[in-house]
């Protein structure tokens, strides 16, 4: 039986401390599916599709790494997806409370589904898009905490006057 997890998110945008997570997740499982987060409640800076083509494209040298959006519950989309794992990651031990209460639901909804935390790279431990959208927002260069791909969707958004 293939090993499958869902990596979910808003990626809003995705970061390398993202990238790491995903990465390091595909030597784990054999199917890894990063899962776009469509919350009608949240104004993010990309569309839905804007962010699953940039995932797409950050994430095209991992063969066993397919990009998908949803909304909803999780678990709702992990059951239809036969994943058997929820893969998320840990920046901080601030982070753990929060995620411990999501993983706790989860199993008490779908208690066939693991949550796999993964602690983040050191490199990336104070990352996260928000910080990164603050940056871009006044025209810092933020090529070292995301892909270029990404670098440049800012840059351009911004440009704009968003």
């Amino acid at each position: 039986m293939k090993k499958i997890a869902v990596c979910p998110g808003s990626f809003d945008p995705v970061t390398l401390g993202h990238l790491d997570i995903i990465t390091r997740g595909a030597k784990v499982f054999d199917r890894v599916i990063v899962a776009v987060l469509n919350n009608q409640n949240k104004q993010p800076l990309f569309t839905v599709e804007e962010r699953l083509e940039l995932l797409r494209e950050a994430t095209k040298e991992l063969d066993n790494v397919e990009v998908d959006s949803f909304g909803g519950l999780l678990i709702d989309y992990v059951q239809e997806k036969k994943a058997q794992t929820i893969i998320r990651g840990l920046r901080a031990v601030s982070d753990f409370e929060y995620e411990m209460q999501v993983a706790s639901i989860n199993k008490k909804l779908g208690p066939e589904v693991e949550t796999f935390f993964m602690m983040t790279n050191n490199h990336y431990s104070y990352l996260s898009s928000s910080i990164v959208k603050e940056a871009a927002r006044y025209h810092s260069d933020v090529s070292d905490l995301v892909p270029e791909n990404v670098a440049i969707a800012l840059k351009e958004k911004f440009s704009k006057g968003i």
